[in-house]
């Protein structure tokens, strides 16, 4: 039976692991231990390790068959020391895993001015956040020429699902951009993301790069407009650019600096799974209001 390997257990991994585990030998790496019995009862044995100390690591090598890399890089610096660490590990071993699938983000792409983007488009990083994502990629695309690995990443946006909606935010009252001055924004369902990062290790030439969005279409503030529509909330008020600066976040504002049309016919194609949640009106129609 083929062993695979999950290098950061989120939400996402988390939702691939009972259709993996159903199929394959899984390994869960994690570095809090009191995460065990949960990733037990879903399926996956445990790996207590963490990419922030390599001495940990020496057990990676040779384990696996395939990698599915989901962890996120540090919050500090430019380099993604924990993907530095990770294929280190794995190449010191006797045997190397045929291939390793990574979840990037779109934000690699930085501000496109709300064109549409595709996965020819150079990465463009605008933040330091998506920065450390770019080394991430090239260390890891490096590695797989390297070492013959076939390395595969899913560029996911804003991921959402019943319980990872913005409720809270518009609950406080927290503003949009007003239409004049909004950006484009992109989204993809949880559960769609973990079933493509299923299929991705399986299928996908080497070195190969795919958008993982879905085929919503609108603007940030339209977003936050359907969420609060759906729950009977009022929708959150709409202030100009220089306004809003005053009242968000840096994190928050760094967010609607950036305007993209992601284009996802690539993976719709090749890995040809058709999303469970085509667009976020898709999604929240499978929330129920009363429930949350």
């Amino acid at each position: 039976m083929r062993t695979i390997l999950i290098v950061g257990c989120g939400d996402v991994a988390r939702r691939a692991i009972p259709w993996l585990a159903g199929r394959f030998r899984v390994i869960a790496m994690i570095r809090d231990d009191s995460q065990r019995a949960a990733l037990r009862q879903l399926g996956a044995r445990v790996l207590v390790a963490d990419l922030d100390d390599r001495r940990t690591l020496r057990r990676l090598s040779g384990i696996a068959d395939v990698v599915l890399h989901a962890a996120p890089p540090p919050r500090g610096g430019s380099v993604d020391s924990r993907s530095q660490h990770l294929v280190a590990a794995l190449a010191g071993g006797a045997t190397l895993p045929s291939r390793l699938v990574y979840i990037s983000t779109t934000g690699v792409y930085g501000d496109c001015q709300g064109a549409q983007v595709d996965e020819t488009r150079p990465v463009s990083p605008d933040s330091d956040r998506a920065g450390r994502r770019v080394d991430a990629e090239r260390r890891l695309r490096a590695f797989g020429r390297r070492c013959g690995v076939s390395v595969g990443i899913l560029r996911a946006p804003g991921i959402y699902a019943g319980d990872r909606l913005p409720r809270a935010r518009i609950e406080r009252g927290d503003p949009v951009l007003r239409p004049e001055d909004d950006v484009h924004t992109n989204h993809i369902h949880a559960e769609d993301l973990a079933r493509w990062c299923a299929i991705a290790l399986f299928r996908g030439g080497a070195g190969r790069v795919w958008n993982a969005c879905d085929d919503t279409r609108l603007s940030m503030g339209a977003y936050f407009n359907a969420v609060a529509d759906h729950f009977g909330l009022p929708r959150p008020p709409a202030l100009s650019r220089d306004e809003i600066a005053k009242r968000v976040s840096p994190l928050t504002l760094s967010f609607m600096r950036e305007s993209r049309r992601i284009d996802n016919r690539r993976i719709k194609c090749e890995l040809r799974a058709p999303l469970i949640y085509p667009d976020i009106h898709a999604g929240l129609a499978a929330v129920a209001p009363a429930l949350q």
